[in-house]
């Protein structure tokens, strides 16, 4: 599984800093390769740690991304936010 965060609100993926290895957002996916977790319970946590409140963050599997499987309902397990929502 390769999980990657992304804003709604920006489009934007949050990926680490090439200069401090802090989380920030990113444009591009190209950018954003080492941003991808393989846990869904790391992706939840950046989700919280890293996004605004007013911000809706999605945890994409870039692994079904494209595919017969992917689905909303498939993505939506995912889907965190900050209101205290979770796997």
């Amino acid at each position: 599984m390769r999980l990657i965060v992304q804003s709604l609100v920006t489009g934007k993926f949050l990926a680490p800093s090439a200069d401090d290895g802090q989380p920030e957002w990113v444009r591009s996916l190209g950018q954003s390769g080492g941003g991808v977790v393989d846990d869904a319970e790391r992706a939840t946590q950046l989700v919280h740690d890293w996004t605004d409140l007013d911000d809706e963050a999605v945890i994409v599997d870039l692994d079904v991304l494209g595919r017969a499987n992917d689905t909303d309902e498939h993505q939506s397990q995912f889907v965190s936010g900050n209101a205290g929502g979770g796997l």
